[in-house]
């Protein structure tokens, strides 16, 4: 990652999906909108628990349960943002310990970090699936996460570099001896990075509220997929499929679907489905359905991209011609 941007891309993860063209000769303008982005929360949607549970609350003594409840309830009185209220919290309790956890020991603790069935293997299968298709001549596949969970753990697990890029909270270490929130992205923050992967502003030191016509935008809302479990990715959820994009919402295998069940009534999700990310489950099943139908229509677009050019082309010459009739 470059730490001044919060920029991580993958490997190869820019290059299409199927070969188009050769040799280094100049080529007549192509249709661009050819990017798909698969966008993921983390916390019960990719791992089943909070990923501060796996290391850090066990290395300073904490039980989940009772440090979750103790943020919330000073969060509440003290009229604070939750997300700020407990990385402060994590890092007061560890110092109380005694107990000094530096950016290196956090990225080791994302080695921890437990993943729902078939994720690993997700990134693969789903590129797999895509490349299948006739219809994915030149598109581009991307992962994306946007977490309020900790860059530092993220970056320590195995799936990191499978992204192409890593939106998380993060602290500022050189700070102060405790270290201090550097970013923190809350519920409705989330919304700014769907329409950073939008635009393609992704450098975090440039601004997004700049006007950009849709048209040059590339990565269009509808060639999205956000994956999430519950009401923190509601705002996320809303906005991608109010845009035309596609919402998947999941819920831990051996657990209730009852949360997905209201998104989906609410118009929140397109499908739901158990987090089982392995080949052939529900999960798989669903999103290659939305796969199917994001690709179907971008060749749909492409096409009428390249008749749209013809008759633009084909009404230009008319118009010289006829310009030159005129005036011989």
């Amino acid at each position: 990652m470059d730490r001044g941007t919060g920029r991580r891309k993958a490997d190869n993860d820019d290059a299409p999906l199927a070969k188009s063209g050769s040799g280094g000769a100049a080529q007549a303008p192509k249709f661009d909108k050819k990017t798909i982005a698969l966008v993921y929360d983390f916390d019960g949607t990719l791992s089943p628990k909070p990923m501060q549970e796996y290391a850090f609350l066990p290395q300073i003594g904490a039980d989940p349960a009772a440090f979750w409840a103790e943020s919330n309830a000073l969060a509440k009185e003290a009229q604070a943002d939750p997300l700020i209220t407990y990385m402060h919290l994590l890092y007061k309790k560890a110092k109380e310990k005694g107990v000094r956890i530096d950016r290196r020991d956090l990225v080791a603790q994302g080695r921890h970090v437990e993943l729902f069935p078939g994720v690993t293997e997700w990134f693969d299968t789903i590129g797999d699936y895509v490349k299948s298709h006739a219809q994915s001549h030149g598109v581009a596949l991307r992962h994306y996460l946007i977490s309020s969970g900790l860059t530092e753990i993220v970056e320590g697990t195995s799936i990191y570099k499978r992204f192409h890029n890593v939106f998380a909270s993060e602290y500022w270490f050189e700070a102060y001896d405790l270290p201090y929130p550097k970013r923190v992205i809350t519920d409705t923050g989330k919304t700014q990075y769907l329409f950073r992967i939008n635009k393609g502003v992704e450098d975090l030191g440039e601004s997004i509220n700049q006007h950009m016509p849709e048209a040059v935008r590339p990565i269009p809302f509808a060639n999205m997929i956000y994956f999430g479990d519950g009401d923190t990715d509601v705002p996320s959820m809303a906005v991608t499929r109010k845009n035309g994009g596609h919402a998947v919402a999941v819920y831990p295998p051996r657990g209730s679907r009852a949360k997905c069940v209201d998104l989906f009534k609410a118009q929140r999700c397109d499908f739901f489905a158990p987090a089982d990310y392995r080949t052939g489950s529900e999960l798989f099943k669903r999103t290659c359905l939305l796969l199917d139908r994001i690709l179907a229509d971008i060749r749909v677009q492409e096409e009428m991209w390249r008749l749209g050019r013809g008759v633009k082309y084909a009404f230009a010459e008319s118009t010289t011609v006829g310009t030159s009739t005129k005036f011989n």
